[in-house]
Formats: C-alpha cells, sequence, structure tokens
C-alpha cells in the first residue's frame, strides 16, 4: 500500500511538471498572467509530492519491506538506522529520487522571492525548472522504479514488477542484501547529499541565463538575482568534493585522497566551470564586459552537471563510485545533447546583443588577467574531458577500453593549476581598466621578496631540494603574502580612519564587502589546501612487508611493530581482522595502531580500514593486507608516510568558511550593491 502511495505521487508530480511547462508558456504566449501564475503554483505544488514520495521510501527502507527490490538490495536487518535512512541515495533509483526531491525544492523557493521587477523571467525559469524536474521523474517512475516489487511464482522463480501478475505470489524475504561496505560509512550521511546539491542548484542560475536570453535581457540583472544562488550551488558542490576525498582517504585504502576516477573528475568539471563563472560575473557587474564568457559558462556548468549525472548511473565508464549498468544511459545522452542544442541555439540568436558594454584596454588590467583565469580553468576542463571520454573513444573505434591514468592527468594540469596561484596573487594588485609592468612591479616587489625568503629559502633549509615543490612552495608563499597584506591595508586605513583596534577593523571590514573578502579567505583556504597537495603528492613514501609477531617495518623515521591480531565476529554480520601496532618516531614511542579488514557476510564484500596517526606534520598510514592462517606466524601490512596532508583538511575549512562569507546575505540581498571606490593599485579598492 505505501510502496503503491509512494509511485502514485510520483505519477501525479509528473503530471503536474507537464501542466506547469505547458501553462507557463501559453501563459507568456497569450499574455495571460494568471496562467503564468498557475505554471507557477504548479512548481511549488512537486515539492510536496515528491516529500511523499521520498517520505514513503525511507520508511521502506527504515522498516525493512523486503519484497521491494529496491529495498532488499540495499538495507538488511544489519543496518543501523542511519544507514537505513541514507540508503535512500545508496543505489541507483534511490538516488534519482533523492535527486528529484532536491530539484523540487530549489524550484519550490525560487518561486517564492518577489517578482515584481522580474516578471518577465518568471515563466521561463519555471519552463527551465520544470523540464529538468520532469525529465529526472520520467526516469524514476519507467526505467528505474524503487517502488518496484518482486514476485515469486510457483515454480519458485522470482519476476520484478509493480503490479501484481495473475496467479503469482509475494516473496517472503526476511533479510536483503545491504549497502556495499564502502558506503557504510558516516561520510555517507552527508557527502552524497552536498554533491547532489550542488548539481541542483546549478540549474537555478541556467535557468535564469536561458530566461534572460529568451526575453532579450542583456544587463546584468539575471546575475544579481543568481549570485547567491550560485555561491551557494558552489559552496555544496565544494563540500561534496572534498568530503568525498576525506572519505576516500579513510575507506578505499590506497593511502590517498583523489585518484582521477571518472566519477570523481565527473563532479569536479562543473566545478571547474562554475568557479570560472564565479569569477568572470564580477568583470560583467563592474565593466559590462565578458557577457558571452558567462553565457558559455553557465551553459556548460548545467551541461556538465547532467553529464556528471549521466556518468555515474550509465555504467558506461568503470568506477569505484559508479552504480551499475543502466538503460537510462542513453536516455541521459539525448537530454544532455538536447538541451545543449537549445542553449546554443538561443546563445547564437542573442550574441550580437551581448556585446560588452566597454572593450579591455591593458593585457595587465585585472580584466584580462580574469579572462586569463577563464582560459586556465577551461583548458583543465578540456584535459578532464578528455581523460573521461577516451576510453568511450577508443573502445568505438578500436573495440578495447584504454583507460587514461592518474599520471596523465598530473602532467598535464600540474602547470595549469600552478598557473592558476599565480594569478590568485597577481590578480589582487592588478588595477581595473589599465595596469602596467611598472605599476604592476611596484604592488608586487614586496610580497615577492617575502615568498621568496619564506617559501624558498625556508623550506630549503629543511632540507627540500626537488624543483617542483619549491616552486609550488614559493607560489603558495606569493598568494599568502598578497592576500594578507590586502587584509593589512584595508584594517589598517580603518583603524587610522576611526580609531578601531585592529580586531574589530578587520572584522568590519569583511563585513562591509564580504564578497570582496570572502574570496580572500577562500584564497588562503586554497593556500593551505596546496601545501597539502604538494607534501603528500611530491613526498609520499610507502613500503610493504610481511612480519612475524613481535617484527617491524621501518620507513623513514617511523618503525612500526606487529604486536598482535585478534579476529572475530560482530552482532552486525561482520568478520573482523583487527591488528594492534606500536608506532615509535627516532626511537620515541608515539602512537598505537589498529588496522583492521571487516568482511561482510550479507553482501559477500569486504573493506580495508586504515590506522592513522596524524599532526600537521604528517600522517603515518597503515593497511593490514593479510595474515597467515596462524596469527601468531605473521601479517602483511602496508605503510605509507603521508607529509604536510592535515593541512589539505585544514584549508578545506578555510575555503567553506571563506564561501559562507561570500554569500552570507545582505539585509535586501537582491538589491544590495556595495560602492568600490578605484583608484589604480586594485589593493584600495576599501
Amino acid at each position: 500500500m505505501l510502496a503503491n502511495f509512494g509511485y502514485g505521487a510520483l505519477l501525479v508530480s509528473l503530471l503536474v511538471s507537464f501542466y506547469g511547462v505547458f501553462a507557463a508558456i501559453y501563459g507568456v504566449r497569450k499574455n495571460k498572467p494568471a496562467w503564468v501564475e498557475s505554471a507557477r503554483l504548479a512548481m511549488l505544488l512537486t515539492f510536496p509530492l515528491i516529500t511523499i514520495a521520498a517520505l514513503s521510501l525511507i520508511l521502506l527502507l527504515v522498516n525493512g519491506n523486503y519484497e521491494l527490490e529496491y529495498v532488499s538490495s540495499v538495507t538488511s536487518n544489519s543496518m543501523p538506522l542511519y544507514l537505513r535512512v541514507t540508503a535512500l541515495w545508496g543505489g541507483q533509483a534511490g538516488s534519482l529520487i533523492f535527486w528529484s526531491w532536491l530539484m523540487s525544492a530549489f524550484a519550490s523557493a525560487v518561486t517564492l522571492r518577489k517578482w515584481k521587477r522580474d516578471r518577465e523571467f518568471l515563466p521561463w525559469v519555471i519552463v527551465v525548472s520544470l523540464v529538468t524536474l520532469a525529465f529526472f521523474l520520467i526516469l524514476v517512475i519507467f526505467f528505474e522504479n524503487a517502488f518496484e516489487r518482486i514476485w515469486r511464482f510457483p515454480s519458485g522463480q522470482f519476476e520484478v514488477a509493480m503490479f501484481q501478475p495473475a496467479g503469482t505470489i509475494l516473496a517472503t524475504m526476511r533479510d536483503g542484501q545491504g549497502l556495499n561496505p564502502l558506503l557504510r560509512h558516516p561520510g555517507m550521511i552527508i557527502h552524497p547529499p552536498m554533491l547532489y546539491l550542488g548539481f541542483v542548484a546549478f540549474v537555478i542560475p541556467y535557468a535564469f541565463a536561458i530566461a534572460a536570453l529568451v526575453t532579450g535581457r542583456n544587463d546584468d540583472r539575471w546575475i544579481r538575482i543568481t549570485r547567491r544562488w550560485t555561491l551557494v550551488a558552489w559552496l555544496f558542490l565544494s563540500l561534496g568534493l572534498l568530503l568525498g576525498g576525506r572519505w576516500a582517504y579513510d575507506v578505499l585504502g590506497w593511502g590517498g585522497y583523489w585518484g582521477w576516477d571518472p566519477v570523481e573528475i565527473a563532479a569536479f568539471m562543473p566545478w571547474l566551470t562554475g568557479t570560472a563563472f564565479l569569477h568572470s560575473v564580477m568583470i560583467q557587474e563592474k565593466r559590462g564586459m565578458l557577457k558571452h564568457w558567462n553565457m558559455v559558462l553557465i551553459i556548460l556548468t548545467y551541461c556538465l552537471v547532467i553529464f556528471g549525472t549521466f556518468l555515474t548511473r550509465s555504467g558506461v565508464l568503470s568506477s569505484v563510485h559508479a552504480f551499475a549498468q543502466s538503460a537510462i544511459g542513453p536516455l541521459f545522452f539525448g537530454f544532455i545533447g538536447l538541451t545543449f542544442i537549445v542553449s546554443l541555439t538561443l546563445l547564437l540568436q542573442r550574441w550580437d546583443s551581448l556585446k560588452s558594454e566597454a572593450h579591455m584596454t591593458s593585457m595587465l588590467s585585472r580584466e584580462a588577467l580574469f579572462l586569463l583565469n577563464n582560459l586556465l580553468f577551461l583548458s583543465i576542463l578540456v584535459v578532464c574531458f578528455w581523460g573521461v571520454i577516451f576510453p568511450l573513444i577508443s573502445e568505438l573505434f578500436t573495440g578495447q577500453k584504454v583507460t587514461v591514468g592518474p599520471p596523465f592527468y598530473e602532467r598535464a594540469t600540474s602547470p595549469l593549476f600552478a598557473g592558476l596561484l599565480l594569478l590568485m596573487g597577481v590578480a589582487p594588485l592588478a588595477a581595473w581598466r589599465h595596469s602596467t609592468a611598472k605599476t604592476l612591479g611596484r604592488a608586487m616587489w614586496k610580497p615577492f621578496i617575502f615568498s621568496v625568503v619564506i617559501g624558498i629559502g625556508l623550506p630549503m633549509v629543511m632540507g627540500v631540494t626537488e624543483w617542483p615543490a619549491l616552486l609550488g612552495f614559493w607560489l603558495c608563499a606569493f598568494v599568502l603574502s598578497v592576500t594578507l597584506n590586502e587584509f593589512w591595508r584595508g584594517a589598517l586605513a580603518r583603524h587610522r580612519r576611526s580609531s578601531e583596534n585592529l580586531g574589530l577593523a578587520v572584522w568590519r571590514l569583511a563585513g562591509r564587502n564580504r564578497r570582496r573578502y570572502g574570496g580572500y579567505i577562500i584564497h588562503l583556504g586554497v593556500v593551505l589546501m596546496a601545501i597539502g597537495i604538494i607534501g603528500i603528492e611530491l613526498f609520499q613514501t610507502e613500503t610493504q612487508g610481511t612480519v612475524p609477531q613481535g617484527g617491524s617495518i621501518t620507513l623513514g623515521d617511523y618503525t612500526v611493530t606487529y604486536k598482535s591480531l585478534a579476529i572475530f565476529d560482530t552482532a552486525d554480520g561482520r568478520n573482523v581482522a583487527r591488528a594492534v601496532l606500536d608506532v615509535e618516531k627516532n626511537g620515541q614511542p608515539v602512537a598505537q595502531l589498529h588496522p583492521r579488514r571487516d568482511f561482510y557476510f550479507e553482501s559477500q564484500q569486504q573493506m580495508t580500514i586504515p590506522g592513522v596517526r596524524s599532526t600537521m606534520e604528517d600522517d603515518l598510514y597503515v593497511l593490514l593486507v593479510d595474515w597467515l592462517p596462524a596469527t601468531s606466524q605473521g601479517a602483511s601490512f602496508k605503510v605509507y608516510h603521508n607529509p604536510l596532508v592535515n593541512w589539505l583538511w585544514l584549508g578545506g575549512l578555510v575555503f567553506i568558511l571563506g564561501t559562507l562569507v561570500a554569500a552570507w546575505p545582505d539585509k535586501d540581498p537582491e538589491e544590495a550593491v556595495v560602492p568600490v571606490r578605484h583608484s589604480t593599485y586594485a589593493g584600495a579598492d576599501v
């Protein structure tokens, strides 16, 4: 009964979505505002309807209704309550319902804003949002139905169907298969929702961009309306990527946080274009330039969001993150192609009306550096996109799927990321409209000297001689010195003008221009993350060995001694092998680690949990690989030394803090415009 209720709510949602699209188009074409208002109310109605469906499925998951194929495949009696709830997005069908629910939430929220000034945008925002929602509802209703039941014929054969066929009886099932062991982690609570929120939220700025193209509005109004929608989408997507990296570090057992996996890259690509878009829109707002760029970037971001969802759910690429092979791949591909063609057609029709209001007068101006920033982001995107689709192309032409590994991505993108870091230091020092090498050099020389001393001199004193590391540390020190100097100059100016203490001056300075100083905090976070990435990517060491009980493995300054191994069953259906290791550094005891291997009886799968000793200096990361039949005879361990890796996680926290500052609403978020006074030196914009 509950399954039919949830399925019926999805069907009604789809019909309401179709009606909303029709009513919005009819209302705007016939100039009948009542129809547009009806379409708005229809979009509002989708949220409670899909909420009913989602809650129905959650109740079925929590109660263990194993007669449903989806419930049987992702839950089991041994799973705790929080995992049964999060199983909503633990499988293909449920995750599509969750995606649809989030889409309806964002679409409904945007209809609640004040539309007096921008009434002409409303019908087209409704159309874009509901077309996207209707596409996902079609998938979950007709192709990936989470409410399908398992029926058993008298002969013992099973069949999956929505409604009971004549002459069959319901299969009685007392337990399910449970989630994949890799998903039985607290990260399951927050990582997928953050990623989905980032994906879905980017639909809103795209909808306004299409509305601007359809209505012929060539000003920056659509950008100002969606500024915080875009920041929120970018925040959630950034959080999803960071949490995914931490999850991988904790449970995948390979000593790293990012493996250039196709599904990882699928989430990273819209982040690249979204980041370029956030930088680029500032130029349109301040100078009336890069209008073409902004339209192209937001269209690409939307298409890449759908493309990333397609890669995860189509089964066309092999990935530890991907769902199983599915029939929905061609539908996704067709929808991506259709939306891209429609968007491109609208853009070409309005191309001439999107000409810049000003012209670039200096190759060293801030506008020019922001344009270079866009080019670097798109260059990284091209590398990632080519690496992802190359296996498909190779299979198409040669019959063999040739994958592209991490060395390709690292060699191709490292110079581009270094260029982005350099721009983060140079761009804040460049002036708007016109800047020369002389004025830029005058602004750069102090941060440059500081960065050489700290970024190159200090690492060399500590024994670092590799030039890629020295270059990376110098870039980090340069960006750090420029960013901190911006805070210092602004706070000092306020202190002299109003006699505020410097701490209060910094607080109020950031409060008066949250977008700018939130961006600077984000830059500080990126610097800290870059330090962590340099440390683990360039200085990670590893070793592996089999040692008897009481034996030791040495890696650098660390000595790991194998003390014992316990093997036992748990109440939640696992067989656990847990080692006890003593860790010494330079002969001094520093930690006791407990790496383990968990084998899940239900799914017949295992998961490796590392033992980690963490400091801001480094991580010692130990994996239990195998053991001899008599545990006292010996066991095999793999040991990683990951220098500076925790700076990556610290930088992620600072990064998120900066995004929250930049996105924090003003008293009137839609109309607030911070007046900026420009000088020949960009750092004087306070």
